[in-house]
């Protein structure tokens, strides 16, 4: 018998990638008024330059273990304490943020450093401020919580992940426990971080069910746990035949009835 439900926050619950799509909108279409190179071709070009800068750093082997994609490093402070790695985050992410978008103007035939420095700013100021939820998020989880408990369970850096629950502070009341890997020490797909949610709550894989909607993490992890889960595809992607999913749905809405035919 299912008792509690397992879900990812990042485009899951909340909308990061339409944060991330209209912050550098936003600052790009500002760009364009100063440069005059179009928006559309900036953003394609800054997005480009920030996944390879990102690769670069030192830290970067952390992030890919902790799970902090490059986006998330672009407005990020990272003052967590707790890690080596997240320190060394907090020195080298200012330097990345400026030259991401140095680089990127760089290719656009624009050489200048204190532009690129207003612009990681303006981006940073904007992200912070446009967090989207999904429009049937939070009555899904009214729902759900009246059965099941619920668990969060996000990749990332405890204070980032803590800003976008803070700006979206409607979701906590919902979890009875909120998990993030930088604090436990690596991320999701390993194992071991489903079984510590396993444990937090004293239950069995049997009696937990993963919600999510990457396949590399939320699916292919809690697999490795022996763990149910739902993959939420709402792009409609082409699933990877290497990684199998118990079920599949498009909105978070299709959800309580699904979870009532699998218990």
């Amino acid at each position: 018998m299912l008792k509690a439900l397992i879900f990812d926050l990042d485009d899951t619950l909340l909308w990061d990638k339409k944060s991330v799509q209209e912050a550098l909108r936003i600052v790009c279409l500002e760009a364009e008024e100063e440069t005059g190179v179009d928006h559309r071709d900036l953003e394609q070009t800054l997005r480009k330059e920030a996944a390879a800068l990102y690769a670069e750093y030192e830290t970067y082997p952390f992030t890919k273990k902790i799970g902090i994609n490059p986006f998330e490093g672009l407005w990020g402070e990272f003052s967590d304490k707790t890690n080596a790695g997240f320190r060394k985050m907090n020195k080298l992410m200012p330097e990345y943020q400026r030259k991401a978008w140095t680089n990127a103007l760089l290719k656009h035939g624009i050489q200048n450093q204190e532009l690129g420095q207003t612009l990681a700013e303006k981006y940073r100021f904007h992200r912070k401020k446009l967090p989207f939820l999904y429009e049937d998020t939070l009555e899904v989880l009214a729902e759900l919580k009246t059965d099941y408990r619920l668990f969060l369970l996000t990749n990332g850096s405890p204070t980032l992940q803590d800003e976008k629950l803070n700006m979206t502070p409607q979701l906590i009341p919902f979890f009875e426990y909120i998990l993030v890997s930088g604090a436990f020490g690596i991320g999701k797909p390993d194992p071991s971080i489903f079984e510590h949610t396993l444990k937090l709550l004293s239950l069995e894989a049997s009696e937990a069910i993963m919600i999510g909607d990457n396949l590399n993490t939320d699916i292919l992890g809690s697999n490795r746990a022996n763990i149910k889960n739902i993959w939420i595809n709402r792009e409609g992607v082409t699933p990877d035949p290497n990684i199998s999913f118990g079920w599949e749905v498009k909105s978070l809405s299709e959800i309580p009835s699904l979870l009532t035919a699998i218990d």
